[in-house]
């Protein structure tokens, strides 16, 4: 089967299912708010995300309240978020380059947004892709994993995955393809154990097979 129609048949499928995309785009419209919440929700579950992001902006609502905070401070509101220190140390980074480069707001071009700390290609094209419109692919985990499994693409790195997916799926679909494929891989598609019976693909799945 084409990627494409194997995309369209997931897209339907897991829109039973919440995802941390959606609930970045649901709550946090602005791309500040869109920005900090995905470099939170990297290596953390998505509930831990949420929980932090909102005790984060309860107290700050903008970049120049971000840089002013301590760092000790911005820890204790988002912990226990994976690599909390470390995330807390670059969003107070990131906050300070946005107030002195970029006067308080997000860029909206990759090769701007890469360079904030904190920041690297996933980050990037998920910030682009929701708070910006723009057509990109956000590749993480789960996304690299499950289009491997799948056989889309044969890849060994987040960084070929990307490339490859942009070769496979018109542009009007690489904003949706993280959503979907991160819920699904949540959800059925997971690392150990995956939900094989439930998947909707499983008939034409490479990995079932083996």
């Amino acid at each position: 089967m084409d990627p494409v129609e194997e995309f369209k048949i997931l897209r339907k499928f897991t829109r039973k299912y919440d995802t941390m995309a959606e609930s970045i785009d649901r709550d946090y419209k602005s791309p500040f708010h869109v920005l900090v919440s995905t470099v939170l929700s990297t290596r953390t579950k998505d509930y831990v995300t949420d929980k932090a992001s909102r005790n984060l902006f309860s107290r700050v609502s903008s970049p120049s309240d971000l840089a002013k905070m301590p760092t000790k401070a911005i820890e204790k509101l988002i912990y226990p978020v994976g690599f909390y220190k470390t995330k807390a140390r670059h969003l107070k980074e990131m906050a300070r380059m946005l107030v002195d480069k970029y006067g308080g707001n997000v860029p909206n071009k990759f090769e701007e947004l890469v360079k904030l700390p904190g920041v690297g290609r996933k980050v990037a094209n998920l910030v682009l892709a929701l708070s910006f419109g723009k057509d990109a692919i956000c590749v993480d985990t789960h996304v690299h994993r499950i289009s491997n499994r799948l056989g889309w693409v044969k890849t060994k790195s987040p960084l070929e995955t990307e490339k490859e997916l942009m070769k496979i799926f018109p542009k009007r679909y690489w904003k949706g393809i993280n959503h979907v494929l991160v819920s699904f891989g949540q959800n059925v598609c997971r690392p150990v154990a995956p939900k094989c019976e439930e998947c909707p693909l499983k008939d034409h799945c490479k990995y079932k097979s083996h």
